[in-house]
């Protein structure tokens, strides 16, 4: 999975590059899958935007929430006086989660949510309407997690 990329080209160059890894490994007897699954963190605006080139690129997403917020809403996360302006939920955070995911899912591209909002069971009903194929958090958010996940209605989803 590569990280903070922002263009199809970078996609191609670390594909590019894995690939010369990969023929470095084989050639010194390492035995080394031809099907490995290419993945992308997408924690930036432009990430988001070119999703539906991206998708193409990948077999799947991993929405880094973190970062993703802090780009989306111009804050800077180590600068403390600006945590009262930080908010996980902004529509434009969610709006950037549902795109993401609606275009990896035009592609084929399965779509993952990691970082803090994974966890956030407040969000689990939205983010199973979005249509996220996972949901990647902490060990200790696995239970109460999975609780939510059980409570929800899913012929109400499904009528959605």
């Amino acid at each position: 999975m590569f990280p903070m990329i922002i263009s199809v080209a970078e996609v191609r160059e670390c594909k590019e590059i894995l690939e010369e890894c990969r023929q470095e490994l084989i050639k010194e007897g390492h035995k080394i899958s031809d099907k490995i699954q290419i993945g992308i963190m997408v924690e930036t605006p432009a990430a988001v935007f070119c999703a539906d080139e991206l998708a193409e690129e990948v077999d799947f997403f991993s929405l880094g929430t973190n970062d993703l917020t802090q780009y989306t809403c111009a804050l800077d996360r180590q600068n403390a006086k600006l945590e009262p302006f930080s908010d996980t939920h902004h529509p434009a955070v969610l709006r950037a989660i549902k795109m993401t995911i609606e275009a990896g899912h035009r592609h084929g591209t399965w779509v993952g949510i990691c970082g803090e909002l994974g966890a956030d069971t407040t969000l689990t009903e939205e983010f199973i309407k979005y249509g996220v194929d996972e949901l990647s958090v902490n060990p200790k958010s696995v239970l109460p997690l999975r609780k939510a996940i059980r409570s929800i209605d899913r012929s109400k989803l499904l009528a959605k």
